[in-house]
């Protein structure tokens, strides 16, 4: 088991998210339950290579 941050929000409809290191892969849920099950799909596809070109968040520290 492993912390992944993800940012959501609710429209009219559906609860919207994205994990945070993966802001362009968009997924959704009916509930907030469903959302976080699509959200760790989403990360299973893209960590086994099943979801291709996708664009990575990096954190840099820059020096001073």
């Amino acid at each position: 088991m492993r912390a992944v941050k993800f940012t959501s929000w609710q429209d009219d409809t559906f609860f919207i998210g994205f994990l945070n290191e993966y802001p362009d892969c968009l997924t959704q849920g009916i509930t907030k339950e469903e959302l976080i099950e699509n959200l760790k799909d989403l990360l299973i596809d893209i960590e086994s290579g099943q979801a291709p070109y996708i664009r990575k968040g990096i954190d840099y520290i820059v020096p001073y």
